[in-house]
């Protein structure tokens, strides 16, 4: 079955972080998804329009626009480098949603890096339903500074969002990595549901620790 895609136009760009940008672009007539999901979006040019890279809404599925809170890496030239110079009236290219990081009830959100971009609208869903209780997020970053949407998960979550920073050294967050002795250590009842998303080496790792823990294979919740 061929895909679907469709031309969109950038309506703004915003900062969120030193090297995070918020897009917001048009919605297309009847395109819908569920909070966590993704699509694989790239720019509308003739050497990039193939160049395809998967990244996730991070607005709720009944807003007016879409939007993508994208990491971009300036370091090579690669597509979110090409990203970080677009303007508004730009064009991107957008396609079939996927995605298998979807809710399936209270448990624990660990994160590492731009792999917290799946929780955005999660969380903003909850949040507007008020069934935040239940749910705690561990996000880890290299330093303070790369903390996405530090404001907004802290007034959801409020003391159930814990920052772990493992390349600077800060008096207000935990400097170290999330390991199989960090979970052991914060994490009483492992007969939960959890969401893993981050970097592959980091999916792989924390699954394998808290499945050692007791955890559920059956309640971990990752992209496959």
């Amino acid at each position: 079955m061929d895909e679907t895609i469709h031309i969109v136009k950038i309506i703004s760009i915003e900062p969120v972080t030193h090297n995070v940008k918020r897009f917001t672009v048009e919605k297309p007539p009847g395109y819908s998804f569920k909070p966590g999901q993704a699509t694989e979006v790239s720019i509308n040019t003739p050497s990039l329009k193939e160049e395809k890279r998967p990244f996730t809404f991070t607005c709720l599925p009944e807003s007016e626009n879409l939007e993508f809170t994208i990491k971009i890496y300036d370091d090579h030239d690669g597509v979110t480098k090409a990203l970080g110079k677009l303007k508004e009236g730009d064009e991107l290219i957008i396609r079939d949603v996927w995605g298998a990081i979807i809710y399936n009830g209270p448990g624990i959100f660990i994160a590492g890096g731009a792999g917290v971009t799946p929780f955005i609208d999660i969380f903003r869903q909850l949040n507007k339903e008020q069934k935040v209780d239940g749910n705690k997020l561990i996000f880890s970053n290299k330093t303070s500074k790369d903390i996405i949407l530090k404001d907004e998960f802290s007034k959801i979550l409020g003391q159930n969002f814990i920052n772990v920073i493992t390349r600077e050294k800060t008096v207000e967050f935990e400097n170290r990595r999330i390991d199989l002795n960090y979970l052991k250590e914060k994490i009483i009842d492992f007969k939960q549901h959890f969401y893993i998303c981050g970097p592959d080496i980091f999916v792989t790792d924390i699954t394998k620790a808290v499945t050692e823990l007791g955890a559920d294979a059956e309640s971990v919740v990752f992209e496959k």
